[in-house]
């Protein structure tokens, strides 16, 4: 069992897409999921892609479905990354399921010494840490981890209550990053 998990469960589900905006409308109207949250051009401290210096510049919309959230993410361009190992910039598919963990760096080396290849370590520019790490075989998808922090845990909460008793209108909503 890897013990950076146990007891929790997931905190969003990741689809790669085209056009997050694009999808971020069409699935408030299709579901009723949202509103979404756009971030573009996500600004990055620094990126690893499989150890390695890498840019990974991507746009995320942020939206509820019930309890999880849904993050729909897509790549600028066609460098090597964690989103290029599992989709082409055209394709769409469950990407990643996120999980917050107690400990990011001894959940990393769980993963690890379980032979789990790490895909992408990164940090925003807010200082947020995350990883993807490579459970496609396994799983058909990645798994995102994020060590558990106050600014991190505000802004799903922010997502999540501005979904509560949500009427319809202004589904995809832009954030300046």
């Amino acid at each position: 069992m890897i013990n950076a998990l146990a007891g929790s469960g997931p905190v969003q589900i990741a689809y790669h897409v085209p056009d997050p905006e694009a999808a971020a409308a069409h699935y408030a109207e299709l579901f009723g999921w949202g509103p979404f949250y756009v971030m573009r051009h996500i600004p990055l401290e620094f990126a690893l892609y499989r150890g390695r210096d890498a840019v990974f510049d991507h746009t995320s919309a942020y939206g509820q479905a019930g309890n999880l959230m849904i993050e729909f993410i897509t790549q600028h361009g066609d460098d090597v990354s964690a989103l290029r190992d599992v989709y082409t910039k055209a394709q769409t598919g469950i990407h990643h399921v996120a999980y917050f963990v107690p400990d990011l760096g001894r959940a990393l080396e769980e993963f690890r010494n379980l032979g789990y290849e790490l895909a992408l370590e990164a940090r925003t520019v807010t200082g947020v840490d995350f990883a993807m790490v490579d459970t496609v075989a396994a799983l058909g998808h990645m798994l995102e981890l994020y060590e558990r922090r106050d600014d991190l845990e505000k802004f799903y909460s922010y997502v999540r209550h501005k979904a509560q008793d949500w009427d319809g209108n202004d589904p995809v909503r832009i954030m300046n990053t």
